[in-house]
């Protein structure tokens, strides 16, 4: 058989996969906007109370995806993919019962409840990532994992707000009750997922090199992250006072533009391979979000907001795509649970200076060192991965 095809039963497994993927991605939606009312109006906790929970479950996501990832290499894959499947339905029971601040704490912290990062990208139960994206890794060849990759998150982000919508159909607390029992659903695809064992050694890890080079890059991704996309919205508040009616509509069609331009990575990756991809797409971004602060015109300001997200992310599938073949396949799990550790640790010191500077009114200068910080990553990039055809290192 061709090695870019894939067999009847990796087939299937994926199936149950994108299954899996789409129930997680409604329910999350649905917690991501009913959450912070839940906090905010029901509990008539203040913001600050808010923005601790969340500061605490972006911890926890980080740390608790690098144990998983971890777990995923030395337990096995079907094994930690069912365990932390239970992560979310139990996050929303515990909501159920809450009545303290201590249940809240914990349900935030297990289902991952967090404000960083994308929905698409696991903003809510973003633990389960990085083993998710070494099953698919398992279930896909070099040829076409890119693709599969590209869809996936495509497909997580519009059932994601998909969710949303399907929250205001709800009472907060009866959104929550929805959202343990389509997560729980989720469980049921996990069952019949099949694949070869994968088991690494605890004790070893011949791919340290390649993973310090994507640890790298991604505390810098991460950091340049937290310094603009928390704050684009309150950017165009202060500057050009935009309404919430109109943020919501712009919000949507810069979401959308995000999940589609996420289809073009298997045609980047052929074109210009891994470093050339990274470099135009998140080049290019830069270089707007340098502008944005300097050029005064809010027609401008809103094609910058529609298209910088889409081009972040663009090449998100190629690099996740180039983790998983510059590592050894038993140590893929770890390779992925530390990337994400790096980015969301790094993302919180983003966050903090930008919230510093934006109360100094300094508005633009998070952006022009999102700009720098973006250059250098870019060379790092070139430094760490160039290579013919941008490929895996020989």
């Amino acid at each position: 058989m061709p090695a870019e095809e894939i067999t009847n039963k990796n087939s299937s497994s994926l199936v149950f996969l994108v299954a899996f993927r789409i129930c997680r991605s409604i329910a999350a939606g649905m917690i991501a906007l009913t959450f912070p009312y839940l906090i905010l109006k029901s509990f008539t906790h203040g913001a600050l109370i808010l923005g601790f929970l969340y500061s605490s479950a972006s911890i926890a996501t980080a740390l608790l995806g690098l144990f998983f990832g971890f777990l995923t290499d030395i337990w096995g894959r079907k094994e930690t993919l069912l365990t932390v499947a239970f992560l979310i339905p139990l996050s929303c029971f515990f909501v159920l019962l809450a009545h303290t601040l201590p249940l809240l704490f914990a349900a935030a912290v297990l289902g991952g409840y967090s404000a960083t990062g994308s929905l698409a990208g696991g903003g809510v139960g973003g633990a389960a990532q990085p083993i998710q994206n070494a099953v698919l890794a398992d279930l896909t060849t070099s040829e076409n994992r890119t693709k599969y990759y590209s869809i996936l998150t495509f497909i997580s982000g519009i059932l994601a707000s998909l969710g949303t919508l399907l929250a205001k159909l709800f009472t907060l607390q009866g959104a929550f009750a929805a959202a343990l029992f389509i997560s729980l659903i989720s469980i049921l695809f996990v069952i019949p997922l099949k694949f070869k064992k994968i088991k690494g050694n605890p004790k070893q890890l011949k791919s340290a090199g390649a993973i310090g080079k994507f640890t790298i890059t991604g505390i810098l991704n991460g950091f340049s992250q937290g310094l603009v996309t928390p704050f684009l919205i309150p950017f165009f508040v202060l500057v050009y006072h935009i309404p919430k009616s109109e943020m919501a509509v712009y919000g949507f069609i810069s979401g959308l533009i995000a999940a589609v331009g996420l289809l073009g990575a298997p045609y980047l990756e052929k074109t210009f391979g891994f470093v050339k991809s990274m470099t135009i797409t998140r080049g290019f971004g830069a270089l707007l979000m340098i502008l944005l602060p300097l050029i005064k015109d809010l027609p401008f300001a809103l094609a910058v907001y529609f298209f910088s997200p889409a081009l972040r992310i663009a090449a998100l599938p190629i690099q996740q795509t180039q983790i998983t073949e510059r590592v050894n396949p038993d140590e893929v799990g770890r390779a992925l649970g530390t990337n994400q550790v790096a980015r969301l640790a790094s993302s919180s010191g983003g966050i903090l200076m930008t919230g510093y500077l934006f109360d100094l009114s300094e508005i633009g200068v998070p952006f022009y060192l999102y700009g720098a910080v973006m250059g250098i990553n870019t060379y790092l990039y070139h430094r760490f991965f160039s290579g013919p055809g941008d490929g895996v290192e020989s």
